[in-house]
């Protein structure tokens, strides 16, 4: 429910029961009241895309199918956005982030076709301080990690998806995040309440 319907609601709700309260026990005697239906406030199942999307994708999107594995990373990394204390917004970069380093899949090393020692999620490198091997591919510490990173990273709620990620992750290809934002977008308002 979009936010004026909800305030809409909310002040009918108010008034009614305003009224109720200081029309009550002074009509008590008067002609029999109508009888009134109950109003019922519902709350929204998925989150608001504004949040979610506050600057517009940019450019050409992509999109992927994804196993049940992928979509269990899904929800851990919303798990451990919540669990950290922020909002849809961080789930969306988070989510975008993981998509474009590993298409969701907690890739372990890769040989001869890794990135130096890059693993986990968000191809982090222990070499790098992101932590050790079994913690980068633990999907929740690894989204903490990358969580306390955005954290420090002044103002990424007002900065295109792309340029925050790209602040936390320094790829060599900083703007390939963007094309994930609303694949993102669309997998955080379908689990962030599942």
């Amino acid at each position: 429910m979009n936010t004026i319907m909800r305030k809409s609601v909310l002040g009918i709700a108010g008034l009614a029961f305003a009224g109720g309260v200081f029309a009550g026990p002074a009509t008590a005697h008067a002609a029999p009241s109508v009888e009134s239906t109950p109003v019922a406030v519902v709350q929204a199942d998925k989150p608001d895309t504004g949040k979610l999307i506050p600057h517009g994708v940019q450019g050409a999107q992509s999109r992927i199918d994804l196993s049940d594995e992928q979509v269990a990373n899904v929800k851990a990394i919303i798990a451990a956005t919540k669990k950290a204390g922020m909002d849809e917004r961080a789930a969306v970069v988070s989510i975008a982030t993981a998509l474009q380093e590993s298409k969701l899949e907690n890739l372990g090393h890769l040989g001869d076709r890794n990135d130096h020692d890059s693993q986990g999620l968000f191809q982090q490198r222990p070499s790098s301080g992101w932590g050790t091997v079994e913690q980068i591919t633990d999907p929740e510490y690894s989204t903490t990690a990358f969580l306390k990173g955005l954290k420090q990273v002044d103002g990424w709620q007002d900065m295109p998806l792309t340029k925050a990620a790209q602040t936390v992750q320094v790829s060599a290809y900083p703007d390939h995040y963007a094309q994930w934002e609303q694949m993102a977008a669309d997998l955080v308002a379908e689990h962030w309440n599942s």
